[in-house]
């Protein structure tokens, strides 16, 4: 099965048609206010109503109530909430957007623990994000990743050593930027084609 692919911090229409046309199968819109990247839900959604189908839009949220991740979902007409913080059964409980966990691995242990769910393993850093920080390929040995997304200091340059892995999708966001916020085309390109390449 090919390499779903994401490109994270989306922040106008140029870039994420660019995405698309690159080869993306999903773009992630930041709303944490913090992130260099963020977007505000009203200006996420004029560029959500125009992505052509089959293009899954994702939201970023770190520690936000259930309540308001409703609420910027469906305000920027989001499909997939991703949570980028420990939260607990209540807060998925009261969730009404479709979601995914991200798990800031810092061992394999944390891996090992969430291996029959789908999950964007992210590297761990004290700030939210994972700032372009890379994760031990080690700990995904004899792992079956077939329902993992690999985020954490992705280029088109290392790709390649995510072969034999198996891993469901990979996600970027400063791998392919030309500053932040902003992406680069060839960079984009050049990552999708390598990504279609992995195993």
């Amino acid at each position: 099965m090919q390499t779903k692919i994401k490109i994270c911090g989306i922040t106008n229409l140029k870039d994420a048609i660019d995405a698309i046309n690159a080869g993306a199968n999903a773009l992630g819109f930041v709303f944490y206010h913090k992130s260099p990247r963020y977007i505000e839900p009203f200006e996420a959604r004029k560029i959500i109503e125009q992505l052509p189908p089959f293009i899954q839009s994702v939201g970023l949220f770190v520690e936000e109530s259930a309540q308001n991740i409703n609420h910027i979902s469906k305000i920027a007409k989001i499909d997939l909430a991703q949570i980028h913080f420990e939260a607990n059964d209540e807060l998925y409980n009261n969730l009404e957007v479709k979601y995914i966990k991200v798990l800031r691995a810092q061992s394999r242990a944390d891996i090992l623990k969430y291996q029959d769910n789908y999950i964007l393993v992210d590297a761990f850093v004290e700030s939210y994000g994972g700032e372009g920080k890379r994760l031990n390929l080690e700990w995904f040995k004899d792992v079956n990743c077939s329902k993992m997304i690999l985020a954490g200091g992705l280029q088109g340059e290392n790709l390649q050593e995510l072969n034999g892995f198996g891993f469901y999708g990979v996600d970027v966001s400063s791998g392919v930027e030309a500053s932040k916020g902003k992406k680069d085309k060839q960079k984009m390109i050049k990552f999708c084609k390598e990504a279609n390449e992995i195993s």
